[in-house]
């Protein structure tokens, strides 16, 4: 009785430190959020927190001004693309990495991540040099290119791993009840794999929409994504509207995540 007393007398200070400690860390990375979105909404002509009043104004301008709105019609465009593709090329890879097995099954998952190892800076560099060997330099094509390539491993992470845990043995009986490879795909690991793909279709979008090096060095001749359109905002001004543009792309990743959890529910999808 002593010794569970004094286990429990133990274990109960550490837990509570432990409990501290992960409060102090989720305000750690909240305050920048709830600063920024409460920035957004001040009377003030600059970009300060707590907002003095509450006004809608800063949104009304972002909207108002033709190259943020232009940024951000871009920033979609590339990035549903971007989730589309991605999502589609991942599925694919993910199966040929179900068949590949010993040594080489390692180096196809790095080479399948590689992006992610890779700094992003180096690889916009080689980017850019072989978009303009291929006369896409400067291009929008060149530029949805280096999105798709940049946001693929994390499509692939997801979708390799919700096909991990589908049983083989559900292909083994699909087929031997007379089912075709692609209606045991479209029929039986579809399904099953869903909440994977949705959720690695919104972090390819999410990452697209914030991607800023590779858009610096591929971005076509007069665009720009959202992220360097507030770049050059901020070079000149520092209002609120740029607290208003972050504010929306806050609230663009959320819906993200509130859609995965509609559709297939974030228990499945994690």
């Amino acid at each position: 009785m002593s010794d569970a007393t004094s286990t429990f007398s133990y274990q109960r200070p550490v837990g509570l430190t432990f409990g501290v400690l992960i409060v102090v860390l989720y305000v750690f990375l909240m305050a920048p959020l709830v600063m920024i979105i409460g920035a957004s909404f001040t009377e003030s002509l600059m970009i300060e927190f707590p907002p003095k009043g509450l006004s809608m104004q800063w949104y009304v301008e972002f909207f108002n001004r033709q190259d943020l709105v232009d940024g951000l019609l871009m920033s979609l465009r590339i990035g549903a693309i971007t989730a589309i593709v991605t999502t589609a090329v991942a599925v694919m890879a993910a199966m040929a990495g179900q068949v590949i097995s010993g040594r080489l099954s390692g180096w196809f998952q790095l080479g399948m991540t590689l992006p992610l190892l890779v700094p992003e800076l180096l690889t916009a560099v080689g980017l850019l040099f072989f978009l303009y060997k291929i006369e896409l330099g400067r291009t929008v094509i060149g530029l949805q290119m280096g999105h798709i390539l940049m946001s693929f491993p994390y499509a692939y992470v997801s979708i390799a791993a919700a096909l991990r845990q589908v049983p083989g043995s559900l292909e083994e009986a699909s087929a031997s009840l007379g089912a075709t490879g692609w209606q045991t795909f479209r029929l039986v690991i579809l399904p099953l794999i869903m909440p994977g793909l949705a959720m690695g279709a919104i972090f390819a979008f999410i990452n697209s929409f914030d991607l800023y090096t590779i858009s610096l060095l591929l971005k076509p001749l007069g665009g720009n994504t959202l992220p360097l359109a507030l770049f050059d905002f901020l070079t000149y001004e520092f209002k609120p509207t740029a607290a208003a543009a972050a504010t929306l792309s806050i609230l663009l990743s959320i819906g993200g995540v509130a859609l995965v959890q509609k559709l297939v529910g974030l228990q499945r999808a994690f």
